[in-house]
């Protein structure tokens, strides 16, 4: 496949709920009034544990085929990954991301003083910049990734940090250090996302998981499973709507539409019609909007 200029940043904020994201990120539910961003509701998959939900959202699979059912599970994905399609497709990758990204997608087990930065355009993630400590600040997550978006110039860039999730299990999900953390990764997107709109990037922005009360998730509440899913782009989804909770398992196919990548054949093609594109689907269905 010919190399195409669709070019996509994902944001996944660990631990993010649904409801946090609509009452304390200012700055997104600005563009959203503004009707240049969509936000819709995902629930995620079972378990709503951290890793296997990384596999989840990179290669739509749930853990009943991918074998990722914990985060006790320390190996290589055995699936295709957006980042497997994109390389093969001859499209750049890089990550700023957890460690267990990287021990997904790049190199199991993680070595911190080996393997914190890895640069091989024959892997999956070509340029990567991996933390190993839940309390690593955001703002240096971002610092890693616009390092990365600026220096290698990737097609498919992957940020993911983790202070909300670690405030939360600290606090809880309904704490005032749990909304702090929610905040302030508000105001780290609000520095970056006027650039990266303005440079023609989609941009998708989401979590993993939520976060209970007590500070817990893996279950089947709706705090631990209702997450946020952001969207900017043109052709990146139908119009907001406030509707059932959309199946997690269709965002993978999500992104490889956003890099004009065919899917691999293991995602989840049921949901792929809501997305690909949505306006052009409704039309050649005859169907009703969304």
């Amino acid at each position: 496949m010919t190399e195409v200029a669709n070019k996509l940043i994902v944001v996944v904020l660990d631990g993010l709920r649904h409801d946090a994201a609509r009452k304390y990120m200012g700055y997104m539910e600005h563009l959203v009034e503004q009707k240049l961003v969509s936000c819709y509701r995902v629930q995620s998959e079972l378990p709503s544990l951290s890793r296997p939900l990384y596999e989840v959202l990179l290669t739509g699979t749930p853990v009943t085929r991918n074998g990722i059912t914990g985060n006790h599970i320390i190996r290589l994905s055995n699936e295709q990954s957006v980042f497997h399609l994109a390389v093969a497709a001859n499209l750049r990758t890089a990550a700023a991301a957890y460690h267990w990204v990287s021990e997904l997608y790049s190199s199991a087990p993680f070595n911190p003083v080996t393997d914190r930065h890895q640069h091989n355009v024959l892997k999956p993630i070509q340029h990567g910049s991996y933390y190993f400590e839940d309390h690593y600040p955001d703002s240096h997550v971002f610092a890693d990734a616009e390092y990365l978006r600026s220096a290698f110039d990737p097609h498919f860039l992957y940020i993911h940090s983790m202070n909300i999730d670690d405030a939360g299990h600290r606090y809880g999900g309904e704490s005032k250090e749990y909304e702090r953390a929610v905040r302030m990764a508000d105001n780290l997107l609000a520095t970056l996302f006027p650039l990266w709109m303005a440079l023609g990037y989609r941009i998708l922005v989401t979590a993993d998981h939520g976060m209970n009360a007590n500070g817990f998730h893996g279950g089947v509440s709706p705090a631990e499973r209702h997450v946020p899913l952001y969207t900017f782009g043109e052709d990146v989804l139908s119009p907001e709507k406030e509707v059932q909770a959309l199946p997690q398992l269709r965002l993978a196919p999500l992104m490889c539409h956003c890099l004009g990548i065919e899917p691999s054949a293991a995602m989840s093609k049921d949901g792929l019609p809501a997305f690909v594109p949505a306006v052009l689907q409704q039309e050649e269905d005859g169907g009703e909007k969304l």
